[in-house]
């Protein structure tokens, strides 16, 4: 399906770790906020995670007539993600998703190609990310919509990551994202594909408390003319471990989308007009062995 996807997933079959005297992990969780982290679940484990983003907390359609968002559900997404090894991890989960296609089963392969030494013989950690989502959502009877799907393939998604990160100290970490998204179907005045590059931030405040930021800007988004003005996806946050496996985080995000194939092409809430959300993502990590 493009070159760079079927690139990336040949390098889901390479690792490349060396040495014993690793860093601690960039971050504690394998998600900031929007994006994918470096870390990894460790073999063996299970993790099952639910996302949640609500209605805009201001502007035209927040306030209080719908208690500021809280009332109102933009995305929702249940996965369970799975560590075949130490440096592979594999996922599924259903999201509702926010654009004209819905109803959402997201995929997903991840592999760690280097991890971050103490000794700074690997400065930095290195991880691949393939994604691809199918749309489940009946056909639609209007010839014109996306959802008409004359074909099959119309009704996939396709996103690779790659993901650089270092922990500078005890307290803080920062992340560089290198995206490609691919969508097989979209309108005449959008493309198909979209080049990206994002940061994300961890600050530690505490033991257990984390402030996070996850920030994604899309290079090719000028080339597109859409009817709508599309805004970067910046979210932030506090990370919480509570302790036996349980991460939660609470964040705000004018990104309605949770699904990469969703929220970075189609952002087009403005932070300034008040077009943001409340969010949370809740974690858990379990033993299946």
């Amino acid at each position: 399906m493009n070159k760079i996807y079927i690139m990336v997933l040949c390098l889901l079959g390479v690792s490349q770790l060396n040495g014993q005297e690793f860093a601690e992990r960039a971050f504690n969780d394998t998600r900031v906020i929007n994006s994918h982290s470096v870390e990894m679940i460790e073999q063996g484990l299970m993790d099952f995670r639910v996302y949640h983003r609500f209605g805009d907390i201001a502007g035209s359609q927040g306030g209080w007539q719908n208690f500021y968002g809280l009332e109102n559900s933009t995305d929702v997404s249940i996965g369970l993600d799975y560590g075949i090894n130490d440096h592979i991890n594999v996922g599924i989960a259903r999201t509702k998703g926010t654009g004209e296609l819905r109803q959402l089963v997201n995929t997903y392969a991840k592999v760690r190609l280097m991890r971050q030494q103490n000794n700074g013989r690997n400065p930095v950690s290195i991880t691949v990310l393939g994604v691809a989502n199918i749309s489940t959502m009946q056909k639609s009877e209007t010839d014109g919509v996306l959802s008409f799907f004359p074909q099959f393939s119309n009704r996939l998604a396709y996103h690779s990551q790659l993901m650089i990160a270092r922990r500078f100290n005890s307290r803080l970490s920062a992340q560089l994202n290198f995206n490609y998204t691919y969508r097989d179907i979209v309108y005449v005045y959008d493309q198909n594909d979209i080049l990206s590059v994002g940061l994300s931030t961890r600050i530690r405040l505490s033991k257990a408390t984390a402030f996070i930021f996850d920030g994604t800007y899309p290079i090719l988004v000028g080339q597109r003319d859409t009817p709508q003005t599309y805004f970067l996806p910046i979210s932030v946050g506090l990370e919480f471990e509570t302790g036996g496996g349980h991460i939660f985080q609470i964040n705000l995000t004018n990104a309605k989308g949770i699904s990469e194939t969703d929220y970075i092409p189609y952002t087009f809430s403005n932070w300034a007009a008040g077009e943001f959300r409340f969010g949370f993502t809740i974690a858990r990590t379990f033993s299946v062995l």
